[in-house]
């Protein structure tokens, strides 16, 4: 018996020492040798996929986590100067139902945006002053101005756009894409996420790391969450006093442990457990490589603006974001937070404007230098929009706003996306869909796993009796006038 409990003690400390390095394999490095680190092209994936000939090779989605206001930047409604302060028309609110925020106010004054609009690029779109680099790249990327969602708080707003439900538990995107697709680097997972915090408000809605879990699937297929200070890894350093050989060592019984309980118990997470471990090992050469921009030219540097210098800011990992991309890594997510302007909103989207346009406009334009752009799909844009009625007291120089999930805005860039083109009609106050132009969080999954060779409707995981998909089982559509 103590012999026993000595061996299941023994078992138990060498698994805990070990699962920091965290949840960041693929199924398909288990026969890979350790040692070397060759890059793989295609590896893993679910057999048949892609369905068709992809446009997409990988996908960055630049989330702006707490929701942009589509009329300050993307939406124009010059009439809206007019109605300056008076109430909210009821034939446009519609009885939409209100936040707590906002419920108890007396009056809905419409507040119009105070900065300056201009048509940019051959396509004439109308961008915000408040984006020059971005509205460099007009003719270059496609607005969708009618992006509707169910949800009209954050948690389950993102979570939606994220999952394709509002109920936490179920595989992200980037979980599905990755099982569907596999992985295109065999020393970085296929899954990487960065988050940064926006200087516009700084103390924003919080950030769960569930936004990037594999739910149902797979724990291999979860998101990797690089951190923005120490190593990017936990653990990804050997300790003082192991070097690289002995870590070897240690992973090699380790992993002779783990397929002996993995023959005894037939379970598949073992297999995971020791995937883990061995691309963790890889990841020690791989991740400090991949994070040192030292050797970046200077004149790339300073596209990304002065922020790239400072580890954790969008524009630092804007820069990484591109490193990844050329890496093959397939699904990177950026979460940039502080775009939550319930007051003081002139102020504050300023702060996140000079955040996010110029590192944005680098990141395309880097890409494109680099032959990248023509298979990347790029996404942009938060999980509802804000309303065109002021939160709070409206005077001349500001205003609030509070959540809108009627309509907002989202734009897609590079493969396979028709550039130059607007999408949507809203109405004179950029609060309802008109026309029957309305995009839902499930068009847009649908059309990003068109743009990647996947059908969405082929493409399901039995759970719990029924055969789960990303798009859920309501109507989902291609939003085919923004694909080239």
């Amino acid at each position: 018996m103590n012999r026993f409990i000595h061996a299941r003690n023994r078992r138990t400390f060498l698994t805990r020492s070990a699962a920091g390095l965290g949840l960041v394999a693929l199924e398909s490095l288990l026969a890979g040798d350790a040692r070397s680190q060759p890059r793989v092209k295609g590896t893993g994936g679910l057999p048949g996929f892609p369905h068709f000939a992809a446009k997409a090779s990988r996908v960055i989605y630049l989330f702006q986590s707490g929701a942009p206001a589509q009329m300050d930047l993307f939406d124009y409604k010059p009439q809206l100067a007019k109605y300056r302060g008076q109430n909210l028309p009821d034939s446009i609110r519609r009885g939409q139902r209100l936040t707590t925020m906002t419920s108890g106010q007396s009056s809905f004054p419409v507040a119009p945006s105070i900065f300056k609009f201009a048509r940019h690029g051959n396509c004439g779109t109308w961008l915000s002053e408040l984006l020059p680099h971005i509205a460099r790249l007009a003719d270059d990327i496609a607005l969708i101005n009618t992006m509707q969602t169910e949800a009209i708080n954050h948690d389950p707003a993102i979570t939606y756009c994220q999952t394709g439900r509002q109920l936490s538990g179920l595989p992200s995107v980037g979980a599905w894409v990755t099982y569907g697709l596999g992985s295109d680097n065999h020393n970085l997972p296929a899954y990487v996420v960065l988050t940064s915090k926006g200087t516009g408000r700084p103390v924003d809605q919080p950030l769960y790391d569930r936004l990037w879990s594999s739910g149902f699937l797979p724990t291999k297929y979860q998101g990797v969450k690089f951190r923005n200070t120490g190593d990017p890894v936990l653990y990804v350093s050997n300790p003082p006093g192991v070097d690289r050989d002995t870590r070897r060592q240690m992973l090699d019984e380790l992993q002779l442990l783990n397929k002996e309980k993995e023959m005894r118990m037939g379970d598949p997470e073992i297999a995971t457990r020791i995937a883990q471990y061995e691309m963790a090992f890889r990841m020690q050469a791989s991740v400090p490589e991949l994070t040192d921009v030292s050797r970046e030219p200077k004149h790339i540097l300073d596209a990304y603006g002065p922020d790239v210098y400072k580890k954790g800011t969008y524009a630092s990992n804007c820069l990484l974001a591109r490193r990844l991309a050329e890496r093959g890594v397939r699904f990177i997510q950026l979460f940039h937070m502080g775009w939550d302007q319930h007051e003081n909103l002139p102020k504050q989207i300023r702060g996140q404007c000079r955040d996010t346009d110029q590192p944005t406009a680098a990141l395309i334009n880097d890409l494109r230098n680099r032959g990248l752009l023509t298979d990347t799909l790029i996404l942009w844009g938060g999980e509802f929009g804000r309303t065109v009625y002021s939160q709070g007291p409206l005077t001349a120089t500001d205003y609030g706003r509070d959540h809108h999930p009627r309509c907002f805005t989202t734009w897609l860039c590079g493969a396979g996306i028709k550039g130059g083109v607007t999408y949507g009609m809203t109405d004179d106050f950029s609060y309802n869909v008109i026309n029957d132009t309305g995009v839902n969080i499930r068009d847009l999954h649908a059309t990003m796993l068109h743009l990647l060779g996947i059908d969405h409707e082929r493409f399901s995981v039995k759970f719990q009796g029924l055969d789960a998909r990303l798009t859920g089982v309501e109507p989902a559509r291609l939003v085919k006038e923004i694909l080239a």
